[in-house]
């Protein structure tokens, strides 16, 4: 892996003892909660790995229960995250998992409600670095760092240039772009890394497209 700076790899500030397993966990659950847009009522955490073997030692769960929560990996209220959740209505539940992962440290995090139901999963990759590898069943590849545009779209022609004409004719630049489908013709997940934050015109004015069936992001 390479480090960009000397602060990838001494770690974020953070409530510790691990970078790894206490800040990259909180980061997860922190997107978790972002792409949700709400707090869940209900949280199931399935542990990989090492997260599996340490998960109490080394606070990796009341990391993610904190990310759910929407605290920071510096938050101090992350210690009382398990109570905290419980105190506003979260049913929270976690799994040891024996299955062997493509990474180490890895989690499965399914967010439900009256609403819906998200499915996402993570890999802390060091440093309080991660990376979101799966959503609803989509791959990707997601680092949760950058303002990030998540859109659900009909598997069509011309589907990609029509998103990516509008954030060129609003000079937003694209850091790393994939596309996602699970079957061709069928439905598929773009994502995009910018820059900047996304105003909320540009984002209706992408989700009004035609073959678009939803817009997500992720603010910075």
């Amino acid at each position: 892996m390479k480090f960009k700076s000397v602060f990838d790899i001494i770690g974020p500030v953070m409530i510790g003892p691990s970078s790894s397993h206490t800040a990259g966990a909180a980061r997860i659950g922190r997107v978790a909660r972002n792409l949700f847009d709400r707090q869940p009522k209900r949280a199931s955490i399935h542990l990989y790995g090492s997260f599996a073997q340490t998960y109490k030692g080394h606070g990796t769960d009341v990391a993610i229960v904190g990310g759910l929560l929407d605290f920071d990996t510096f938050d101090e209220r992350i210690k009382n995250s398990l109570t905290l959740a419980r105190k506003l209505g979260m049913e929270v539940s976690f799994h040891v998992e024996e299955a062997i992962p493509e990474h180490p440290n890895t989690a499965k995090i399914v967010l439900s409600d009256d609403q819906g139901e998200l499915e996402l999963v993570g890999i802390s990759i060091g440093g309080g670095k991660i990376e979101i590898t799966e959503l609803n069943g989509f791959k990707l590849r997601l680092s949760g760092h950058h303002p990030a545009i998540l859109v659900v779209h009909n598997d069509k022609f011309g589907a990609i240039a029509k998103v990516s004409n509008i954030l060129a004719k609003y000079e937003i630049n694209i850091g790393h772009m994939e596309v996602s489908r699970k079957e061709k013709g069928m439905l598929a997940l773009m994502t995009i890394e910018v820059d900047q934050n996304i105003d909320e015109a540009i984002l209706k004015e992408i989700e009004n497209l035609e073959a678009i069936e939803k817009v997500t992001t992720i603010v910075e």
